[in-house]
This record gives C-alpha cells, structure tokens and sequence, in this order.
C-alpha cells in the first residue's frame, strides 16, 4: 500500500475527529415552504434531498441528530391564496400543509417532526421570542405612512401591492421584488401601483410597527460571516458580503393583518408578526415538539446547527435569523447555511404561475416505484454554485445510462454469476492467487469511502454521488478484465481456476455490499432492495462499515437478483415534455403563485400624467453583465444630448454582444436609482410576449438617437 493511499485515509480521519470532538449533537434544519400549493422539484433540489442526504449520512455514523421541518403557515402567500380559491387561510393550510407532508414522505425526505406555523406551541414560541427583544428594549416603535385600501378597507402588504417594475418594465411586479428580474423592490418604486385586493389605487395613511434595528448587529454580523465564516459557499458568503457592505438597516418586524401570529402587546391590535420573524423561529418550536431536551440542541455550544436553504432566503438565515438569536441569547448560531442555486425546467425558470413546474404529487404518481431516480436525478444535476437546468432527456439518459447500465448492471451481473458460477453463495477468498486486478478493485473500495466522506462533510453531494457511480463503473471494469464467464469454460481442464472465480464473485460482492452502504444516503430504497438480496440487516449500512471487505460472510447464501430500476421509455419522456407545455397554457389549480389575479389594464390616467413621460430613442453602446447579478446588464447608451448608464434586467433574455447597436425607447426623464452600485439613469421599454420572453420596443425604422416618442 502506496504512501500516497496512506495520507488518503487519514487526513479526512483526523478532520472527521475534530468535528466528533467540538460538536457532541447535530440539528439540522430545511426551509420552511409555504403551504399555499404542492412542492416542485425545484424544492427538492433546493434544499430537502441535500439536507436529507446529510442527515441520513450522519445517522450511518451514529451521531447524535436531529430534522427539523415544517410548513409556513402565515404570511401574504396565504391569504392571496385563500382569496383565489374563495377559501378561509386555514382552509388554505390544512389542504396544502397534508399534500407537502405526504410528498416529502413518499420521497423519502426523513424529517424527524415536519411539524407547522399553525400550531399552538409555535404560537407561544415565537410571541416569546419577540416579548423578550420587546422588553430588553431593542425594538424601535415607527409611525410611518403605509398603503392602504380604501375599498377593501385595509392595510396592504407589500406583496399586496402590484405595478410596473422600474427595472424591466414587468407589470406585474410586486410590492416587494419583481419576480422576473430578480430586482428588490419598495412599493414607492412602482410604477402605476394598484391593490390586488381591489385593484384600486391604494394611499398612504399613517400607521405603527417595531423595527429590529438590524445596523446595530452590523459591527457583529461583519466579524462573524467575513472573518469567521470564510468556509461558506461562495454564493452563500458573496450574498452576504454584498448586503452587509451596502449596509443594513431597521426592519419592520410587525405586520397589518389579521392572519398570523398576534403581536403580544397591549396596544398591537390587528397587527402581526412578519412572516420572516416568526418562521425561522419554527425550527425552535418544532424541536419543542419533537423533544423535552429541546434546548440541548439550541442553546448548548457543542450543537452544530446547519440550515439548508435555497440561495433566495441567504439573507434571512445568515443575517436577519442570526441578529434575532444574538439579540435574544442563549441560542446556538448556524455554523453553516449550505444554500443551493436555482434549477430551471427545459431551459425556462420554474414559474408557478404559468404552471412551468414539475409538480412532486405527480410526478410519484406518474412514476411509482422511481423516488430514487429522482432522488437521483436532482443531486447529480444539484444546482449547487450555479443555477441548473432538468430535462426529461437527461433525466431518462441518467437513469438508463447511469442506473440501469452502470450500477444496477454490476450489481446483476454479479447476483447472476454468483449464483450460476458460486452456487448462490459467497465464495471464499483464495489470497494465495490474488492479482494485481483484485488488490487494485480491493484498494478502490476503500478509497472511495474518504472520497465519499469529504465530500460529504463539506457539503458536495454531487460529487460524492458521482464518486459511489464511479465506483460501481470500476466494478464493471473490474469484471470485465476478470470474465469469470470465461474462465468458468475451462473448470473441467483446470479445476484450479475455481479460485479465480471466487476471488473475482467475492469481491465483486463485497463491493456491492459497500455499494449499498454509499448510496444509502442519496437512494434508500435502492439500499433496501440491495439488503434485501444479501439478506442482511440494516446494521450493515453504519458508516464505520463502509470500505470494509468482509461484510458478507463466506458460505452465506443470498437470494436472487432483482432488478434495482428499469428503463424509462421514450414514450413517458415524451408525454412530461407535452404535459408540462400543455399545462403552460390552461388555467391551474395547483400553483403556489402569489401573483393576484387583476385584469391586465392599468388604473385609468390623466393626459396631464402622460405628458410627464419624457420617452426618447436612444442606441447602446455597449453592454456588459453585472458582476454577481445574473439577471442585470449595464448599457450605454446613446441619447445624443449625452450617453447615459443605464441597468436593466434582461441578461437571461439576451446576450450583451448580441444587442450593442440595437434602438431602444428610453424612459429618459426616470429619477436615477443604485443598483448594485451602479447608478441607474432611465429604463428602457420592453414587451413580453406569451411565453415570458422579453422584445425591445424600437422603431420601425433606424432614426436619429435622441428623438422623441409620442
């Protein structure tokens, strides 16, 4: 054994001894997702197979550890959902609540309580959690001027405000952000504002809430993620930076409502907590629910407390969450917040609202049987440093390709021969006729148990998957150079190649024994299968057992091979990709859009509002991608009278060398806004068409830059 196959095994033993000695207990938590409509896999990619994945890793080490989950009850989504279906919030919660329950359990995601914002120990939790920043004085009591409904005779949340965003020109933007290019947004922003409620123009009017003044944890949050935290991904650390660099500010942390969480103050009525107050404190409340030593595993310093998140709550888990525990006290803090990009579908991003998603309910129904190649699928294609696109193509290539010929081929193979060549039991192990062939298979299996764990530990779940795939390739490899099939043709001239054969059909069995331990975490219905056929226990799949080469006993009879996948067809390829674009065009009742549903008209204006509109043609320049925004470009372009910079979301729409010369319809008299540092001087005009794709509003004809439009 090589010095280098030395150093292999023991630099991950002495960086797995460290963790088992600073943390004597795990919690790990997955994003709460909003019970008003089914999961995608959008989701399950996200965040619930990779924390699922870790967590059933750390309990093969027999770690001390913990999975929390739940549904989000409360917050705007709700309502706007309930205010479609014609439907009571509750009513809302219980239905989708059991539906996402049922869908993580069929696909195997092993929370051990998903419990919901609903229930009465979260209630009491989070109304504490805020009692006690209230009466520590670390809120700040604000009166400020909020839109208000004067036909629905309510406060609007932002989500409840719907205009014309200022970046891309969507016009149904929301309050809060504009879903289609990714922009933060203020209501004040909007251009042409409307309720969703009532489709009026809302007004201000005065009202009162609590601000977490978060600028005051900045000093704090900068030490602990910039200098303490530099281990993060990159998407996760580079997030937080930026916000933290731009600088924070106070945040409202209570609502106008009448669903959610009462503000436990004498003078809050009709006020709430924020929905992003109380649902992190979620996790608590479950863990209250799950276990009388609740506080073990949040308020002891040997806890090592993970969040798994997709990359669009970073801020609220590594900033906001953190600065509310820090402010409380006595709680642990996340020591990672593993956070995962976004998977597109077929090249299009996942829109719920125009049904562009696989939804998870369907999808088991459509495929019984197939949870682990979807499990499969979606970590092998994980979008975790960049944002990832899933095709049905690709998922019938991975699953024929990858499952069917490479790991459940050796595992038949190797059922087949044993049982043909061996009896139908494991042979013995001859170390007197060992070849280069089997020491290099035996050095293999032990290897890719510190390849698997590292990646494991640092969070990679696709490459440790790639490395359990990789494995069973090498066994293919291994087999095929060994062709015990072959060599079995001459037993009647030379009895002593016996023992070729059986060192060949043990190996290859013991290696299926480790392979079975490897995929566990990422496939544990394939694990099962696999244990089922070796007739052993589920003892064998304790990590301490992974790289070991004697797991199943000489002379120990295994039953028959069962296939572990079957092939996916054309035909079924071909009827997801007709069903998901012929959804695209109906109306559905499975969304979890919050987009309210208005007429596509504006508020009637004035000529005199019109008038202020200075529209001018201009040409760009030039264009280049904003650093660190994927949707954001910065153009030059040419006015005449002078060039202007201006920032618009349309880098998923258009290549910036595709676009240099073309004419575009500038709002050129726009009050001028920063965008990622760079200040905005207009806005260019854009159609969107059916599909969601974005067209430039020019002229017919190439004319001088600079002229108007009326």
């Amino acid at each position: 054994m090589g010095k280098a196959f030395i150093s292999g095994i023991f630099a991950p033993l002495i960086k797995q001894g460290r963790e088992m000695k600073d943390y004597k207990r795990i919690l790990v938590t997955a994003a709460l997702p909003y019970a008003n409509g089914p999961v995608h896999i959008g989701h399950l990619a996200g965040c619930y197979i990779p924390a699922d994945i870790y967590v059933r890793y750390k309990r093969a080490q027999k770690r001390d550890i913990k999975f929390i989950g739940g549904s989000d009850e409360h917050g705007v989504p709700i309502t706007i959902r309930a205010m479609k279906e014609g439907v009571t919030p509750q009513q809302v919660v219980d239905k989708y609540h059991a539906l996402i329950k049922e869908s993580f359990e069929q696909m195997g995601i092993s929370f051990d309580i998903y419990s919901r914002t609903s229930n009465k120990v979260h209630h009491e939790t989070a109304a504490n959690f805020f009692r006690k920043l209230y009466d520590d004085g670390l809120f700040e009591e604000k009166e400020t001027e909020q839109y208000y409904d004067e036909k629905a005779k309510t406060f609007l949340a932002d989500r409840y405000i719907v205009g014309t965003c200022p970046v891309c020109a969507n016009p149904n933007a929301y309050g809060d952000q504009c879903e289609k290019c990714g922009s933060s947004l203020s209501p004040e922003q909007l251009i042409n504002p409307r309720s969703a409620l009532s489709d009026a123009v809302p007004v201000k009017r005065k009202t009162k809430h609590w601000y977490f003044p978060l600028q005051n944890y900045e000093p704090w949050l900068k030490e602990w993620i910039i200098e303490g935290h530099k281990e993060w991904k990159n998407n996760v650390y580079g997030q937080c930076k930026s916000w933290l660099d731009n600088g924070l500010q106070s945040r409202a942390m209570t609502r106008d409502s009448n669903w959610g969480i009462k503000v436990p103050l004498p003078d809050a009525e009709g006020k709430v907590l924020y929905v992003w107050f109380d649902a992190p404190i979620g996790y608590i409340s479950a863990t209250k629910e799950l276990t009388d030593k609740w506080d073990d595993y949040w308020c002891k310093e040997d806890t090592k407390l993970v969040h798994f998140i997709g990359k669009d709550n970073i801020v609220f888990h590594c900033i906001i969450f953190p600065a509310m525990l820090k402010a409380h006290g006595n709680f642990v803090l996340p020591d990672n917040v593993p956070a995962n990009e976004f998977l597109n579908i077929e090249g299009d991003k996942v829109s719920t609202s125009r049904n562009w998603a696989v939804w998870v309910h369907e999808y088991i129904k459509d495929f019984p049987g197939c949870e682990d190649v979807l499990r499969y699928v979606l970590c092998a294609n994980a979008p975790e440093t960049k944002d990832n696109d899933f095709t049905w193509k690709d998922f019938q290539d991975r699953n024929n390709n990858e499952l069917v010929s490479i790991f459940g081929n050796f595992v038949n193979r190797t059922f087949v021969l044993m049982h043909k060549l061996c009896g139908g039991k494991v042979p013995k192990l001859h170390e007197d006729v060992l070849d280069a062939e089997d020491k290099w298979i035996m050095e293999e299996i032990q290897n890719s148990k510190f390849k698997i764990q590292n990646n494991l530990e640092e969070y990679k779940f696709r490459d440790a998957l790639y490395e359990v795939i990789d494995l069973s390739r090498k066994g293919n490899q291994y087999m095929q150079k060994k062709e015990p099939w072959i060599v079995a043709k001459s037993l009647a001239e030379n009895p002593t190649v016996q023992k070729s054969i059986d060192n060949t059909l043990h190996l290859c069995l013991q290696l299926t024994a480790n392979l079975a331990i490897f995929i566990n975490p990422f496939l544990p219905n394939t694990a099962k299968k696999m244990l089922n056929m070796m007739k052993v226990v589920d003892k064998m799949l304790d990590w301490e057992n992974a790289g070991k080469l004697k797991l199943l006993s000489v002379g120990y009879s295994l039953r028959a091979p069962e296939l572990l996948f079957r092939k996916i067809e054309d035909a079924e390829v071909t009827t997801q990709v007709e069903k998901l674009k012929s959804g695209l065009v109906k109306p559905v009742d499975n969304t979890q859009d919050e987009k309210p549903v208005t007429n596509n008209l504006k508020p009637a204006i004035q000529f005199d509002d019109f008038a202020k509109i200075d529209l001018k043609v201009g040409t760009i320049l030039s264009a280049e991608k904003v650093e660190k925004a994927d949707k954001l470009l910065k153009l030059e372009i040419d006015l005449a009278f002078e060039k202007r910079t201006i920032v618009s979301g349309i880098a998923l729409h258009f290549k910036p060398e595709d676009i240099v010369g073309k004419q575009v319809v500038v709002v050129a008299n726009l009050a001028p806004r920063k965008m990622r540092g760079i200040e905005s001087n207009g806005m260019i005009l854009m159609a969107e068409d059916a599909e969601g794709k974005l067209h430039f509003v020019k002229p017919e004809n190439v004319i001088n830059s600079g002229s108007g439009v009326s």
